[in-house]
């Protein structure tokens, strides 16, 4: 049986349909994430290189937060904000009393009352590891004139809005 087709001839090619592009905002976001996801990789790796645990780490800087914000930094706000139970975060806080990082210290006004203090030490360590990190960002908000930086504090204030008042799964 002859075959008239031409054996030179070649099906045309057909193009992969392309992705549509991806909207600024999306852009936005997932560069929001790629940064979260560096400094969560970031922190794992100071936890490891000092023997403690991520969770350790989102303790310690829930209290430093909570230092400047001038909120006593008890228990129950650290279990509140890093979403554990007491049991887990009386090992949090044992765990990070044994390094040295925390200390628990009796309230002035209310003597019934422990706080949660963040030592010295643990401050200077976790400057050595993460001070060259916040001075690079400080040298890029330095390049940013005053409405610029407005502009950042209220996209990540308006984005942490977002992530803390919907609840967790």
């Amino acid at each position: 049986m002859d075959d008239d087709r031409n054996p030179d001839h070649r099906e045309p090619e057909t193009k992969e349909p392309e992705e549509p592009e991806e909207p600024d905002n999306l852009r936005l976001v997932h560069l929001l994430r790629a940064v979260t996801v560096e400094f969560g990789l970031r922190q794992a790796d100071f936890a490891a290189r000092n023997g403690m645990h991520p969770t350790d780490v989102r303790a310690l800087i829930c209290l430093l937060d909570a230092a400047r914000a001038a909120e006593p930094a008890t228990a129950g706000l650290l279990g509140a904000r890093l979403g554990l139970n007491s049991a887990g975060t009386t090992a949090v806080i044992d765990r990070l009393e044994r390094l040295g990082h925390v200390a628990r210290i009796r309230d002035d006004h209310d003597r019934r009352r422990i706080l949660l203090r963040v030592e010295p030490a643990a401050i200077r360590l976790g400057r050595e590891f993460f001070g060259p990190l916040i001075d690079g960002v400080l040298q890029v908000l330095d390049s940013f004139d005053p409405a610029e930086r407005e502009t950042v504090r209220r996209f990540l204030t308006a984005t942490h809005t977002v992530f803390t008042s919907e609840p967790r799964p």
